[in-house]
């Protein structure tokens, strides 16, 4: 069957008399021109929108990033500046493995294995006891729950290791949120995974702020993955690093998002600390909303780079650590990272423009804005299409306001909060709990679980599942 081919035009909100009347080549679209289908946009892009600024039409966006070292390569570790995702297995969508309904917090949209193909090299997972195994739960108050439970962790460790193994000059960073108390729990699901063989020993990791080996050196002793644990103890009986040993963070959640701030967490040295060499920054807000993202990782992401630069001494994170990290408006989170990778090797606005085995600062020009980001090379090259699971919201009932009524966009998978608005009545409602409206929030979803039938009811959905019909919509008070 002959297909009719489409055709691309520059995306923008023309103004009277103007009209966006450029016509350009059939398909392969490029950054910011108009699509109608995944297949019309160029390789690495993907066919999407931003409604939360005003841009409901589709258009090419960028889902992948550069691999820093596919340019610049041979400089440490720390030198470079890589993508994280903040819970990266708590997945829209995500069937539920314990036959319970969850009900928590969603923070991406793709699998691990397809992250590590758009260039993402960092992940945060969430580790607890549950079932007598190490699962990843994104839960409150130390414990998992079968409504707060992902998977066991050995399932996304072994897409990790089948990417190590698949993409030998490549570097992968877990940070690990440690509530396994399980004695050698650790040890035994990365054994099983297979993820020893390219464990970085912690006796090697420089712990004065020194420089790390070069990346090259890492690649060749098979040094090839680093895991950190917010627990101090298992660097003495499981061999692994203690994160705020080695590397200083910003405030998580709300706090990390404040214009103009950027305070340390409270687990951490001061960001200008020279004692640690790696820098954790934490993008992302309390309350994660999916439609909110394409704004967050507009200008104020560029924003907060800055200012985090400044607080940390006029050092680069080296790792940047979002929600949605294919959501933006344009560039995203891959664009700011071209350009803090610039600024760090080569002395260039953009990575783009950096040159092997140049002088620093001596740059290259560049390509405009509106074309296909550069191939990521091997280890993370871009393949197929990339393919968002639609518009449903990423935070839930958590937020649930305090005997006051509110509309609720029903869900297979939870109860999601559509709005900034709804952010702010969450913000407002966990205040109202007590100083730790996170927690809080938590303790409510398992209320509103152990409620489940009662709170279902009121709301007139079909009693035959206790799943929520995905288009319906239902106004809740709670008492």
């Amino acid at each position: 069957m002959h297909r009719h081919p489409s055709y691309c035009l520059l995306s923008f909100s023309p103004l009277p008399p103007f009209t966006p009347a450029l016509l350009l080549a059939p398909t392969d679209c490029q950054l910011l021109e108009s699509c109608s289908t995944a297949t019309d946009c160029g390789a690495g892009l993907y066919c999407g929108n931003c409604p939360s600024l005003g841009k409901t039409q589709p258009f090419c966006i960028r889902g992948q990033a550069t691999i820093p070292t596919s340019i610049i390569s041979g400089l440490p570790f720390n030198k470079y500046s890589w993508l994280m995702t903040h819970n990266a297995f708590s997945i829209v969508d995500a069937p539920s493995l314990t036959g319970a309904q969850r009900i928590t917090f969603y923070n991406q949209e793709d699998s691990v294995t397809n992250q590590l193909r758009n260039g993402v090299r960092g992940f945060m997972l969430d580790m607890y006891d549950f079932e007598n195994d190490i699962w990843l739960c994104h839960s409150f108050r130390g414990q998992c729950y079968n409504f707060t439970a992902f998977e066991p962790a050995i399932n996304t460790l072994r897409e990790i290791e089948a990417f190590l193994t698949q993409n030998p000059s490549e570097i992968v960073t877990i940070i690990i949120e440690d509530y396994v108390h399980t004695p050698k729990g650790l040890t035994r699901v990365f054994t099983d995974s297979g993820l020893d063989k390219y464990w970085y020993p912690v006796a090697k990791m420089p712990k004065k702020g020194e420089d790390w080996p070069t990346v090259n050196s890492m690649v060749q002793n098979n040094y090839r993955l680093l895991v950190f644990t917010s627990d101090s103890s298992k660097e003495a009986t499981e061999g692994i690093a203690y994160q705020w040993r080695y590397m200083v963070e910003n405030e998580p959640g709300d706090p990390g998002v404040v214009p103009g701030s950027c305070p340390n967490r409270k687990e951490s040295k001061p960001l200008n600390s020279r004692s640690a060499s790696l820098f954790l920054m934490n993008y992302f807000p309390t309350i994660p909303v999916q439609n909110e993202a394409c704004k967050e990782h507009s200008t104020p992401l560029a924003d907060m780079v800055a200012t985090c630069y400044k607080s940390a001494g006029n050092q680069m994170p080296n790792f940047l650590a979002v929600n949605f990290y294919m959501r933006s408006d344009g560039g995203g989170v891959f664009d700011y990272l071209d350009r803090m990778n610039g600024q760090t090797l080569c002395g260039c606005s953009t990575i783009s423009a950096c040159q092997p085995g140049a002088p620093f600062g001596s740059c290259r020009p560049v390509t405009p804005a509106n074309t296909t980001p550069t191939a990521t090379g091997t280890g993370g090259s871009f393949t197929g299409s990339v393919q968002l699971t639609g518009d449903a919201s990423a935070t839930n009932i958590l937020g649930m306001p305090h005997r006051e009524p509110f509309i609720v966009q029903q869900h297979s998978f939870g109860l999601y909060l559509k709005s900034r608005t709804d952010r702010q009545q969450a913000n407002e409602a966990g205040s109202r709990y007590s100083h730790s409206p996170y927690i809080d929030r938590l303790e409510f979803v398992a209320f509103i679980h152990k409620n489940k039938k009662t709170f279902l009811s009121n709301m007139r959905t079909t009693p035959q599942d206790d799943r929520l019909d995905t288009e319906s919509k239902a106004t809740v008070s709670v008492k």
